[in-house]
């Protein structure tokens, strides 16, 4: 054979990220349930924006992003100049591989951590390092075991994705203290607007103290952005430089930045999707449970349920048997839970459909 182009070695072990399905069109009402997206849509505010960014496609957009940046600022009390924003917090950790990781170096996630670490991490032909869990919840001192002098990233999603566990925030401080200060605890907060316990903190008072803490969030769950891709993080001064020297100019487009700003204007949009998640989250977890399923204590806008081995009634039928009747919810076998499925919190009606569906798999 002739010789061609070759890629990075490092690249044969990475396998691509698989996001949540779309369900089958049967001919009547269909709901994806796969993705965590918010079943409200966007701001009516932030979709009057994007109708009259149409009339300005001809324009680059704002390469620093000062006046998103300036509006998250003004929402959160943070200094902009700290900021930094990406097409989604997926970039934003990208960005961080490429500054942070090289050949040799480890980074550390947990055993059922959001996927994207470990991807970025093998592309940047580092080691992924992961620990155990206690009960589906990050375990600190088996992180702080796990650090070595080739560790250079910690990465902890809090609540975490699949699981829909957290951290309180006394062993989130008790996770820093115990790193060396080389050492960049990457504290993603995707799901931290829904969180309502009293012992919960995303992590924005560590990245302001510290100069080892970065902590990001997303625009694609609470604000219903998911199709526009803006993530946005927080962090000291040197790394918001080096993610400088790494960001592709023009990164977040025209019509994001301006839709993202009128998303963080739009409180009563926000207070009706937390309303509604807080209802229905407590309800589709007790009708779970009502099941049979074994449900885990998640404080996102999603339940993540156990389901039987036992042929017939097992995660993999029954994520089969709902999206050839139009619903589709996450397998988590890609994230070494065979036997769990997530179901996002959707509608009251696409919620009264997954569960119908769910009644009549498990013949109750």
């Amino acid at each position: 054979m002739t010789d061609r182009p070759k890629p990075l070695p490092q690249l044969a072990g990475v396998n691509a990220y698989v996001p949540g399905e779309a369900p089958k069109y049967t001919g009547g009402p269909s709901y994806k349930l796969a993705s965590n997206e918010n079943p409200l849509g966007a701001s009516p505010k932030a979709k009057a924006v994007h109708v009259e960014m149409a009339g300005k496609l001809d324009i680059y957009p704002d390469g620093t992003a000062k006046d998103l940046k300036a509006a998250i600022a003004k929402k959160h009390g943070l200094d902009p100049n700290r900021l930094v924003v990406g097409a989604g917090s997926d970039e934003i950790f990208l960005m961080l591989g490429r500054a942070y990781l090289g050949p040799g170096d480890e980074s550390i996630c947990t055993a059922h951590a959001f996927a994207i670490y470990a991807i970025i991490a093998q592309q940047q032909g580092s080691t992924v390092v992961e620990v155990a869990e206690k009960s589906f919840t990050a375990d600190v001192d088996a992180i702080l075991a796990a650090v070595t002098p080739r560790t250079k990233i910690v990465w902890l999603a809090n609540p975490n994705n699949p699981t829909g566990t957290y951290l309180p925030y006394d062993e989130v401080k008790r996770l820093h203290a115990g790193l060396p200060s080389n050492v960049l605890l990457v504290l993603d907060g995707a799901y931290a607007e829904f969180v309502r316990k009293n012992d919960y903190a995303s992590g924005i008072e560590l990245a302001s103290q510290f100069e080892n803490v970065m902590m990001t969030r997303t625009f694609s769950k609470l604000y219903g952005l998911a199709g526009l891709r803006v993530g946005w993080g927080y962090a000291p001064a040197h790394i918001v430089d080096a993610i400088e020297r790494v960001r592709m100019p023009f990164n977040v487009n025209l019509a994001a930045q301006a839709v993202a700003i009128a998303a963080l204007e739009d409180e009563a949009f926000v207070e009706a999707s937390l309303a509604h998640n807080d209802r229905e989250l407590v309800r589709l977890a007790g009708e779970l449970r009502a099941l049979g399923l074994d449900v885990i204590d998640g404080v996102g806008n999603f339940c993540v349920a156990k389901f039987p081995e036992t042929k017939g009634k097992t995660a993999a039928e029954a994520l089969a048997y709902m999206k050839e009747r139009g619903v589709t919810v996450r397998g988590l076998g890609g994230y070494k839970m065979p036997n769990h499925l997530r179901v996002s919190v959707g509608t009251v009606e696409a919620n009264n459909a997954a569960l119908k569906l769910l009644k009549e798999f498990l013949g109750k």
